[in-house]
């Protein structure tokens, strides 16, 4: 725990990877799942409480303004793998943890995000998601089990089996039903830490959704980056990009070393005639007829982690994410007007991706459906909010959700209608934590406790 000099717990400014999002906050440090314990059978304050990991999270979902936060980085203690690959660890763990002491033994996470910072608890939190959904699922599909530490001071060992609901309740519940402070993971075992990766470029959005949809079927990975500022014949050009794990026999070349931005940039720096000149280039340099090369598997799974800090790119003022899914069957008409509309914006955005989910996930707040999923890095301007509510009534419009790990701007009506799980989630939580110990900006902005 964080003392300060009077004696009570230490504030901390905290923000959101997006930096859109900030909260001043009572920071406690636990070191084990007692003091974790301890604290939850203390009286929480009038702004509850929630657990916050590698502030990785785009928005609001792991702040609480003027309420308590639990940082969860000590709890990262991690248990000798067995023989099957289950993995035993603290919520603090992170992904990059995992990686580096396992996956030279031919063992990795079976699904990952964008990031390899990222915590266990923050992937179970949200659900998360990968470039392998419709082989692999979202990261609740592998969790075996998990210590929660509830209201009170209990700790409770959940499951399929055990406590079912409330097993569901936590994969992709926010951080809303308790403290995890244990996971039981189940790792895949894997050839080689290489993969082979092809790219092929993709002239428009239907040839670019049709490669996808080619590359679910036969790829273990599938993922494309898209043009968002094209316009036109080109809209939604894009890199289809696949991969497969390399056979144990081959090496990739080694990757330099991750470097750091030093500085915020300035908001001048992105515009819409410098994003659209990187855009341009970025396609261009795939070959016409495509290319095919041997990588490690981290630097396909987590490009942006080679620049340390890429958040500064936006500047002081940071940058809002849009992530939604379409259903399959409405993605062919709304996903061009979701590009047709953010082209017209003139706000631009150099990182956006495109992939394809298998289906819904274990968790009743579970962002993924079968269909198309579209991401886009907006940077934070006076009209950019407006874009956001535009975006989310387009999403609405086609049955679409928005993923609240990257979410800052979601209306709470918004939100009722695209989770559906929404009322037995709530019923849960109230049952577990009916003074509402636990509490977020996000949960305050959807009305989360509320019929």
């Amino acid at each position: 725990m964080s003392i300060s000099s009077s004696g009570h717990p230490a504030s901390r400014r905290l923000t959101g990877w997006g930096r859109t999002a900030h909260a001043t906050t009572a920071v406690f440090e636990p070191q084990g799942a007692e003091a974790v314990a301890a604290r939850l059978a203390a009286e929480a304050g009038a702004r509850g409480l929630i657990a916050f990991g590698a502030g990785r999270s785009y928005g609001d979902v792991a702040l609480n303004d003027g309420g308590e936060t639990l940082l969860s980085a000590g709890l990262d203690a991690m248990a000798p793998l067995g023989s099957d690959g289950l993995l035993v660890c603290g919520p603090g763990v992170t992904f990059r943890q995992v990686i580096e002491t396992h996956l030279a033994d031919g063992w990795a996470m079976p699904v990952s995000p964008g990031t390899a910072f990222a915590t266990v608890a923050g992937a179970i939190a949200n659900d998360v998601h990968g470039k392998n959904h419709d082989r692999a699922g979202s990261f609740g599909d592998h969790v075996e089990w998990m210590s929660l530490a509830l209201p009170g001071g209990r700790i409770a060992r959940i499951s399929p089996s055990e406590e079912p609901d409330l097993f569901r309740a936590t994969i992709g519940g926010l951080g809303l039903t308790g403290i995890i402070v244990e996971a039981a993971i189940r790792l895949k075992r894997v050839a080689s830490s290489d993969v082979v990766m092809r790219e092929d470029r993709a002239g428009d959005i239907s040839a670019l959704m049709a490669g996808l949809r080619e590359g679910r079927e036969r790829a273990t990975y599938t993922v494309a980056w898209i043009d968002a500022v094209a316009r036109g014949r080109h809209l939604g050009r894009g890199i289809l990009q696949t991969a497969e794990t390399a056979p144990s026999g081959l090496r990739a070349p080694a990757t330099s070393k991750a470097r750091r931005l030093p500085v915020d940039l300035p908001a001048i720096a992105l515009n819409h005639l410098s994003i659209g000149l990187f855009n341009e280039l970025y396609y261009r340099r795939v070959p016409s007829a495509g290319r095919e090369r041997l990588t490690p598997l981290t630097s396909f799974l987590y490009p942006l982690d080679a620049l340390l800090d890429w958040n500064r790119m936006y500047g002081r003022r940071g940058f809002y994410q849009f992530q939604c899914v379409l259903p399959e069957e409405a993605s062919d008409i709304g996903i061009p007007k979701l590009l047709e509309a953010i082209a017209a914006d003139g706000s631009g955005s150099f990182l956006a991706v495109l992939k394809t989910l298998g289906g819904e996930g274990r968790g009743l707040l579970s962002f993924p459906l079968r269909g198309f999923t579209l991401a886009l890095d907006f940077p934070a301007r006076r009209g950019t909010p407006d874009l956001m509510r535009r975006l989310e009534r387009l999403t609405l419009d086609h049955g679409g959700r928005i993923y609240l790990a990257k979410d800052a701007c979601l209306s709470p009506q918004g939100f009722r209608r695209m989770y559906p799980g929404h009322p037995r989630f709530r019923e849960i939580v109230e049952a577990v934590d009916p003074k509402g110990v636990f509490a977020s900006d996000l949960s305050r902005r959807l009305r989360l406790r509320e019929a």
